[in-house]
């Protein structure tokens, strides 16, 4: 139980530290880290980068 818990663990602060570096929403991934564990680690790595729209300057 208690391997199961620090491999879940693990899989959140992978799946944020991919995510940062990629671009992609952070705290997104972590709870999809801590909903499917190390299942969600390859999807991170699909991930897109997070598009922040322009600000008009007039």
């Amino acid at each position: 139980m208690t391997v199961l818990f620090v491999l879940n663990i693990l899989s959140i602060f992978i799946c944020y530290a991919v995510a940062k570096h990629r671009g992609a929403k952070t705290i997104f991934w972590a709870i999809v880290g801590a909903i499917l564990g190390p299942l969600a680690i390859p999807f991170v790595f699909f991930s897109k980068p997070e598009v922040i729209p322009a600000t008009k300057n007039i």
